[in-house]
């Protein structure tokens, strides 16, 4: 498929691997990989596993583009913000199987899958925006607030609180946590449960629901391209 990201198709699951360095940078040519893989998926009509090394699924957008000109933070956040909107609305499940450290866009990734398993360990799960100097974009205020528990959005978007695995599962970014060497073959069950519900019904309930969500990350989308981060 690409360098950057593997594509696996086996008995209907497609599994995306992030491999983009040591912590999975989401750069332009990430994001376009990333687009091409989810086409892939499409015409499969396969579930989506997406993983990253171990110990990292990503560290978030690739800092050299980010602090290469205003233009360039912009274009790629724009990038990444299509991304995550179409990851919402895509019509088959995707299913995040988290090895590690999600930070930042790497934890939108996460807010933008329909399931999402982590691991027990160390790692750090969340959104350091404010911490290294950036103001949070509209579109990741919207889809924190919508994906995060309430009591720990302000924490996390504001206070910019990093949580590990189990504490990131109450706080919304998780929905369960395995020890690592179950990590795929639990991702796997789960892609078996999901392989039992209608995929008509799961992409037009899907849509309804986020409907709101996806019009109002529309917006955000035009509003964070007027404004440098």
């Amino acid at each position: 498929m690409s360098d950057l990201i593997s594509y696996q198709l086996d008995d209907g699951i497609a599994t995306l691997t992030l491999n983009n360095g040591k912590v999975n940078a989401i750069s332009p040519a990430l994001i376009e990989a990333f687009n091409a893989a989810l086409d892939r998926a499409t015409q499969d009509k396969a579930i989506v596993i997406l993983t990253g090394q171990p110990g990292i699924l990503s560290g978030g957008y690739d800092l050299k583009v980010i602090t290469s000109g205003p233009q360039n933070a912009i274009d790629l956040v724009a990038a990444g913000s299509t991304l995550a909107r179409r990851m919402l609305a895509h019509p088959y499940p995707i299913i995040a199987a988290c090895p590690g450290h999600a930070v930042a866009k790497g934890a939108f990734l996460l807010l933008s899958s329909d399931y999402r398993i982590g691991v027990e360990g160390a790692f750090t799960i969340g959104l350091n925006e404010v911490q290294i100097g950036m103001t949070m974009h509209h579109v990741g205020i919207e889809l924190a607030r919508d994906r995060l528990r309430k009591s720990a959005f302000h924490r996390s978007v504001i206070n910019g609180e990093m949580f590990d695995p189990q504490s990131a599962v109450d706080a919304g970014f998780l929905d369960k946590v395995v020890p690592a060497e179950q990590l795929m073959a639990t991702a796997q069950a789960a892609a078996a449960q999901f392989k039992k519900i209608n995929m008509n019904a799961h992409r037009k309930t899907k849509l309804k629901v986020r409907a709101a969500l996806l019009e109002t990350l529309d917006k955000a989308i035009e509003l964070d391209k007027q404004h440098s981060l």
